[in-house]
């Protein structure tokens, strides 16, 4: 443990340009931990995601970057689309509900941002949420939504497109399977767009019910982070 923290990289908040370490310096464990410190700036964000890491931290804690191994992707033309799920996209569409993208994408930040069943709190401060506004604002994060009959968002999620990949960073649902929906059409649209990857980042058991699956560090970085 003692030579895991000599390695960790402690970044300059004021240094938003300069490179992150090689991910293959991340700790085993917590798996992928990288470095921590620096800022949420865009060039910060889009250098850590072009190089295969991402920030997760809590708050009252500094910013932590991850490279985990393995890595939970998704490839878009491998989207399971279970039987109950195309019930669902049949039943929305004849009671009208609509599938927008960028509608509202400050309003789904907010709503993953908010508290969960079971939990106390959440890991998108005020400050990762300006984060992500101002990405998207530069066109580079861009949110998907459900919204129903009565023009109300009950689900969606966001993430960071980067070339030919896109980060998945959160989901939201007010209403039974809205979050999934939103993430098949997530992944048609970027397998109609030519997009390679679905980064999910960490596995969870309702991403790999999605069809996620793990692959090496070392795979996605030498295949996908050339491609952002």
């Amino acid at each position: 443990m003692t030579s895991q923290k000599a390695s960790l990289a402690l970044l300059d908040p004021h240094a938003s340009d300069e490179p992150f370490p090689p991910v293959e310096m991340a700790w085993k464990e917590p798996n992928g931990l990288l470095a921590l410190g620096g800022d949420l700036s865009p060039t910060r964000l889009l250098n850590a995601y072009n190089s295969g890491i991402f920030p997760w931290y809590n708050p009252d804690e500094p910013i932590y970057w991850w490279s985990p191994d393995p890595r939970s992707v998704l490839f878009p033309h491998k989207i399971n689309l279970r039987r109950s799920l195309r019930k669902s996209i049949r039943n929305f569409l004849k009671k009208g509900y609509q599938i927008k993208i960028d509608g509202s994408f400050s309003d789904v930040v907010k709503a993953c941002a908010a508290p969960r069943m079971n939990t106390g709190g959440t890991w998108i401060t005020n400050e990762m949420y300006l984060a992500y506004m101002r990405l998207h604002e530069l066109g580079k994060a861009h949110s998907i939504e459900i919204w129903n009959p009565d023009n109300k968002l009950v689900g969606g999620l966001y993430g960071v497109a980067t070339g030919g990949v896109f980060s998945g960073e959160s989901m939201f649902s007010t209403e039974s399977d809205t979050s999934k929906v939103a993430f098949i059409a997530l992944a048609w649209h970027l397998h109609k767009w030519g997009y390679s990857l679905i980064d999910c980042q960490i596995e969870n058991s309702h991403l790999l019910s999605m069809g996620a699956e793990n692959i090496s560090r070392d795979l996605y970085t030498v295949s996908y982070t050339h491609l952002r």
